[in-house]
C-alpha cells in the first residue's frame, strides 16, 4: 500500500484513506473551541467551517462547488478562485498536499503548540490548505471566516495567533478596519503580490511578523517562496522540490505538488488555456522570467491585452495603482477601441483624485499602455478567495 510521510511526528497520509488528524490538533471557530471528530468525506457543506474541515479527514471529498464528486481513491477536489468566471474543479492526490506539509513543518516550525489561523472560507484552496495542514501537523487551528475584518483582527490578538495564512485582500480589509497590534510571528501570503503600501501597513499591524509571500496556483500549489531578503519585484525562489523553466516567456513547473487534472465538466479545461501539460511539466498560463535565481511575473496570458500592437498585462498596472495614495482597490479591464483595437480602463475604490491617478499611470507606463479612463465603484465585488471578481465587476459596469 502506497504511503507518504506527512509530518515528522509520524502522522501518515495513506493513499486510500486521505489526510490523518494529528492527536494533538485542536480546532477553534469564531465562537471558540469545538469538538473535532474527523471523518466523512464526500460533498461537504462549507459551514459550519469546523464540521466541513472534519469531513476532509476521511475519504475523497470536496467542500462547495456544484455537481457530483469525481475524485477517486487517494484523491480529493478543490476549486479555483473563479476570478474571471465560474470556479473550476481541481482533482489532486492527498499525497500532493501531504508532501508540502512536511516541508512547511521544517521551514516554518508548523507543529504541536503552534497557533495557526485562516481568514478565508474553506471553499478557497489557500484557506483549506492552511487549515488541513494545521490539523495534520497537530497545531491549534483557528477558523475565522465567519467574523468581520475588525473582529478577525481582534480575535488574532486575543488568541495570540502565531501563524496566519491570508491573501492580500484579506490583509487589506483588516488594515482598513483598524484595531490592536497583532502578535503574529509569521504571515504566509498567497493569491497575489503585496503592493508596497500594503506591505508597510502590514508591518505596522504586525511589527514582529516575518512576512513571506508564495506564488502558486490551485493546480500547482506552491511554486515559489519569497522572504524579506528577496528583491521587491520578484515572487521569490523556487519552493523546495519545485523546478521552474521559462520557455518563450511562459512559466513551466515540475514538482510533487501538482494536481492530477480537472474534474467533472472541467475535464477538458486545458482546451481553454487554463493549463497545459507536457512531459510532466505544467504551465498555468502565467508569463515571466528568471533572474539571479528569482522569478518575476508579467501576468496571466489569459488577461494579456494587445493595445496598438503592444502586449499589456493588466496585473502590472493594478499593482502600480494600489501603491498610489487613496487607492484601496484597483482593477484594469480592456474595452474595444476602433483605433487601437483595445484600450484599458481603470476601476478603483478610494478617494484618490482621478486626474492624479491617470497622470501617474501615464508617467509610469506611457500613453498607450496606461488606462484612458477611470471609474469608481464603492461596492467592490470579491470572491471567497479574497480576489476581485472580475466578471461581477464587468457586470456592475454594464459591460456584460
Amino acid at each position: 500500500m502506497a504511503e507518504r510521510l506527512a509530518s515528522g511526528g509520524g502522522i501518515w497520509a495513506k493513499m486510500n484513506e486521505g489526510f490523518r488528524c494529528h492527536p494533538q490538533a485542536r480546532v477553534l471557530d469564531a465562537g471558540g473551541a469545538v469538538t473535532f471528530r474527523p471523518g466523512g468525506g464526500g460533498l461537504l457543506v462549507e459551514r459550519p467551517a469546523a464540521q466541513a474541515l472534519a469531513g476532509a479527514f476521511g475519504g475523497p471529498f470536496r467542500i462547495g462547488g456544484a455537481g457530483p464528486l469525481q475524485a477517486g481513491p487517494g484523491e480529493f477536489e478543490t476549486l479555483t478562485s473563479g476570478s474571471s468566471g465560474t470556479p473550476r474543479h481541481i482533482r489532486r492526490s492527498f499525497a500532493s498536499w501531504a508532501a508540502s506539509f512536511a516541508v512547511n513543518a521544517g521551514l516554518f516550525g508548523v507543529g504541536p503548540g503552534l497557533r495557526v489561523a485562516v481568514l478565508g472560507r474553506l471553499v478557497h484552496s489557500l484557506a483549506l490548505y492552511g487549515a488541513v495542514e494545521g490539523v495534520a501537523l497537530g497545531t491549534e487551528v483557528h477558523l475565522l471566516d465567519d467574523l468581520r475584518p475588525d473582529r478577525q483582527r481582534a480575535a488574532l490578538a486575543a488568541r495570540a495567533v502565531q501563524l496566519l495564512y491570508a491573501t492580500p485582500a484579506q490583509l487589506r480589509l483588516m488594515v482598513e478596519a483598524g484595531g490592536p497590534v497583532l502578535p503574529l510571528a509569521r504571515v504566509l501570503v498567497g493569491g497575489s503580490k503585496l503592493d508596497p503600501a500594503l506591505r508597510a501597513a502590514l508591518a505596522e499591524m504586525a511589527p514582529a511578523a516575518v512576512v513571506q509571500e508564495f506564488y502558486g496556483a490551485a493546480e500547482a500549489s506552491f511554486i515559489t517562496l519569497a522572504g524579506p531578503d528577496c528583491p521587491e519585484a520578484s515572487v521569490g525562489r523556487p519552493y523546495p522540490g519545485v523546478e521552474i523553466a521559462i520557455e518563450a516567456g511562459e512559466i513551466w513547473v515540475k514538482s510533487p505538488y501538482l494536481f492530477a487534472g480537472y474534474a467533472g465538466a472541467d475535464v477538458g479545461g486545458a482546451d481553454v488555456g487554463a493549463t497545459t501539460w507536457r512531459d510532466g511539466w505544467l504551465s498555468v498560463g502565467e508569463r515571466g522570467w528568471m533572474q539571479d535565481g528569482y522569478l518575476y511575473l508579467q501576468g496571466r496570458a489569459g488577461r494579456m491585452v494587445t493595445v496598438a500592437d503592444q502586449n499589456v498585462f493588466p496585473e502590472e498596472i493594478e499593482t502600480f495603482l494600489l501603491g498610489l495614495p487613496g487607492v484601496r482597490r484597483a482593477a484594469v479591464l480592456p474595452r474595444p477601441d476602433g483605433l487601437r483595437g483595445m484600450h484599458l480602463v481603470a476601476i478603483i475604490a478610494g478617494e484618490a483624485e482621478a486626474t492624479l491617478v491617470l497622470s501617474a499611470a501615464r508617467a509610469a507606463f506611457g500613453p498607450l499602455k496606461a488606462p484612458k479612463a477611470l471609474h469608481r465603484l464603492a461596492d467592490w465585488p470579491m470572491l471567497a478567495s479574497g480576489k476581485t471578481d472580475l466578471a461581477a465587476l464587468e457586470r456592475a459596469m454594464g459591460w456584460r
